[in-house]
């Protein structure tokens, strides 16, 4: 009884955690897209700048691209591969999270540093601090810093659970190990059920069937 209630939930475990770290990837990538901050300069009071996640954080949209590739891979390696990509999970969860926190909780120069310096052509964080009026933020960071703390714990469980899930295939392969081919006569009914469920009669050996009537 344990082990028929256990399959589902198990199957369940691999889908939630392929399902969950590629959304958690998904989200990273949008936020890589979006506005973090907007920054207005001293001389440039009309359109302040807008500074995108992959600017403020370069690293944000390789590691979401590397998390939605590893949540494909869960769906199809084996139990070894999967504690080893779970890890890699929590890994990608862990340094978004250390990156992401200070961008999340504060507007360091260093965040719009960038763009600052390709609007303005000057460089230096004194210089640009010198610049700068006012730094205004949005939730994305914040979304980025959620996302990353999810996919950490994802990571976990991965690796926690993977073992116990259930291989992939392993339905196929035991429906097809418990329809044994027949070896004896097949009559004109057995041979139209046949076709209909894509076996070949003419396949079979028979030597007892007689010939057909001409």
């Amino acid at each position: 009884m344990n082990a028929k209630l256990q399959a589902p939930a198990l199957a369940r475990a691999r889908m939630s955690s392929v399902l969950g770290v590629l959304l958690m990837g998904a989200i990273g990538l949008i936020a890589s897209t979006q506005p973090w901050y907007f920054v207005e300069l001293h001389e440039v009071t009309e359109h302040p700048l807008e500074v995108a996640g992959a600017a403020a954080l370069p690293v944000l949209a390789p590691l979401s691209l590397a998390a939605m590739a590893l949540a494909a891979a869960l769906a199809i390696v084996g139990p070894v591969l999967r504690i080893v990509f779970g890890f890699l999970t929590l890994a990608i969860g862990v340094v978004l999270i250390a990156m992401t926190a200070p961008l999340a909780f504060a507007a360091p120069i260093t965040a719009v540093a960038s763009t600052v310096t390709e609007a303005t052509f000057i460089s230096g964080n004194e210089s640009i601090g010198a610049l700068i009026a006012q730094i205004t933020s949005t939730a994305w960071a914040t979304i980025t810093l959620g996302a990353a703390a999810v996919l950490a714990l994802f990571g976990i469980f991965i690796v926690v659970s993977a073992r116990h899930w259930r291989r992939s295939g392993r339905r196929f392969a035991a429906s097809d190990a418990s329809a044994p081919r027949s070896a004896g006569p097949v009559d004109a009914i057995d041979g139209w059920d046949g076709l209909s469920k894509g076996i070949d009669p003419t396949d079979i050996d028979d030597v007892n069937t007689p010939p057909p009537a001409r």
